[in-house]
């Protein structure tokens, strides 16, 4: 990922396509790789609370809460987005960021010292590959890099839920 590499990787949630966060380049292939329209935003993993604080310039005092008191993985899409790629952040300034507590990609955010894009393993429009088994030999091929953790599991995993909150602290639920 440090020289612009694509890779597959357990998040978690699903099973996720991820690159540097801040390589235009990179995330310009991910959308490439889905199939996707880069008007629609991706979501990025962070490890902690301070690192999420280097991708958004200010965090509403709701949003620490939401985040603490979630029972599932949640992500949050807020205002002042900064230090990512441009073609990360959609056209309102916002970006959609969750910390994440499952050990595997936890430990990829800490290593990497930076943000990582995670959308789910599937082209656009098909079902997101909730265990390895689940994603397309075609994607397998179009990453630079599948990691080997987690790969023989094969129990139920769902998107994270999604809300968006405005600066004054006024929530919308995206995806529940």
């Amino acid at each position: 990922m440090r020289n612009g590499g694509v890779i597959l990787y357990p998040t978690d949630t699903v099973w996720g396509i991820g690159c540097d966060a801040t390589n235009a380049d990179a995330v310009a292939r991910v959308y490439e790789i889905k199939r996707r329209a880069d008007s629609k935003a991706m979501i990025c993993l962070v490890d902690s609370d301070a690192r999420l604080q280097r991708y958004v310039r200010d965090v509403p005092d709701v949003a620490w809460d939401v985040m603490d008191l979630a029972t599932k993985p949640i992500t949050v899409i807020l205002d002042g987005a900064a230090n990512l790629a441009p073609n990360l952040i959609a056209e309102d300034g916002s970006v959609a960021m969750r910390i994440t507590n499952e050990p595997f990609s936890k430990q990829l955010c800490f290593r990497f010292q930076k943000a990582i894009v995670s959308t789910s393993a599937n082209f656009s429009g098909e079902p997101a590959a909730q265990n390895y088994c689940d994603i397309s030999p075609e994607l397998l091929e179009l990453v630079d890099y599948v990691c080997t953790s987690r790969r023989q599991e094969k129990k139920p995993h769902t998107p994270s839920s999604i809300i968006k909150i405005a600066p004054n602290g006024e929530i919308q639920i995206i995806r529940k």
